[in-house]
């Protein structure tokens, strides 16, 4: 009986000389199926050098199929933002970066065609178009979709590798002084000052402000509970849901000297019902932006702050003032309802106001001790 020869064992890869003159790869990928190398080589040594690398990658579970990232950019943006879970603010703002920003360029392309020099010269572009800060926004929106793509093994590497991209260099906000914040509660009306003292004395923020209701204020003690946020969309539309992070759900205790504001706006403008809103429009319904823009425009014109200053920026009086008031990193943190750091360092400032009052303090402690008659340094020569 005739003995039945051993089976051959599958070679991983053949390489052969085309009709061209130049040499082909191709190999066993890790699914079973024949694949061709993306590009032919000119000389047999390049091919199976090639081939080794290949398998090398494969062994090392580096390899990336190379039709994977053969999906369509605008498709898988799409995609991962519907995924993300976000809130509704910040999903329209990435739906508004894709569609002014990313898309234009983007949108035919595939996803392993997205190059790092093709990044580069679409940041250029923009930068051109529009403003610094607007690009980082979509530089991050770019690399964390990128990110992912990666991590689906779609594509071999992020191609955003540029570095210090997507951090954004605002320019320095400007702080309103305790007569102008006056000032501009009196200019708002009585119905919207107590909105401009919160602002800048909670600090509240606007989206929180107007998602307060009646039993989220008391007055003894003096207190404001921040558990919501009410932001308005570009629609119009407000999405009440959870603080803009964890840290938002808080409880603001106030400057005694709102006691007299805060009570006079529940009694007069506050909706009467026992869990009304607090902040209503004249004919009862929830404050828009539209028309409390206008009123703002009008108010700030008026007390001749510049144009670029934002209800917003009622915040950094807040925090200078805590902070020149003797409160911790940690307690201006906790009161602005902000979880990093580097957030609350955003409104922190030092003016020249302050920096005399730091010398002046320096030079009371200085002359406190010399006349207490402590040792007092020598010169001494070499």
């Amino acid at each position: 009986m005739a003995t039945r020869k051993p089976q051959r064992r599958r070679e991983f890869g053949t390489v052969r000389q085309l009709p061209s003159g130049r040499w082909q790869a191709r190999y066993w990928a890790p699914d079973g199926s024949r694949r061709t190398a993306p590009e032919t080589f000119s000389t047999r040594t390049d091919a199976q050098t090639w081939l080794t690398l290949t398998q090398a990658d494969i062994e090392r579970k580096h390899w990336v199929d190379p039709d994977a990232g053969a999906v369509n950019f605008a498709a898988y943006a799409v995609q991962w933002v519907e995924e993300r879970g976000l809130s509704a603010t910040t999903e329209e703002l990435y739906r508004r970066l894709l569609r002014l920003h990313l898309l234009p360029t983007f949108a035919s392309v595939n996803l392993d065609d997205i190059t790092p020099p093709g990044v580069r010269t679409w940041r250029a572009e923009r930068l051109e178009a529009t403003g610094a800060t607007t690009v980082a926004k979509s530089y991050r929106l770019l690399k964390a979709i990128m990110e992912t793509a990666a991590d689906d093994e779609l594509i071999r590497r992020n191609p955003c590798r540029i570095r210090g991209a997507g951090s954004e260099r605002a320019k320095e906000r400007p702080t309103a002084a305790v007569e102008q914040v006056d000032a501009l509660a009196d200019a708002m009306g009585p119905r919207w000052r107590l909105m401009v003292y919160f602002g800048a004395y909670g600090p509240v923020r606007p989206e929180e402000q107007a998602a307060l209701r009646r039993p989220d204020v008391t007055l003894e003690p003096l207190a404001a509970r921040i558990s919501d946020a009410a932001p308005e969309l570009t629609t119009g539309r407000r999405v009440e849901g959870d603080t803009k992070s964890t840290a938002g759900r808080r409880t603001v205790f106030l400057p005694a000297f709102l006691h007299i504001e805060v009570k006079r706006h529940l009694d007069w403008y506050a909706e009467k019902e026992p869990n009304g809103l607090l902040f209503v429009g004249e004919r009862g319904a929830p404050f828009r932006r539209s028309s409390f823009g206008r009123k703002w425009r009008r108010a700030r014109a008026k007390v001749g702050l510049p144009e670029d200053f934002r209800f917003y920026d009622l915040r950094h009086t807040g925090h200078t003032l805590s902070t020149q008031s003797g409160a911790t990193l940690k307690d201006t943190m906790v009161r602005a309802g902000q979880s990093s750091e580097k957030a609350a360092l955003i409104y922190q400032h030092s003016d020249g106001a302050r920096q005399r009052e730091v010398a002046e303090g320096i030079d009371a402690r200085v002359r406190q001790q010399r006349a207490q008659g402590g040792p007092r340094p020598t010169s001494s020569k070499a």
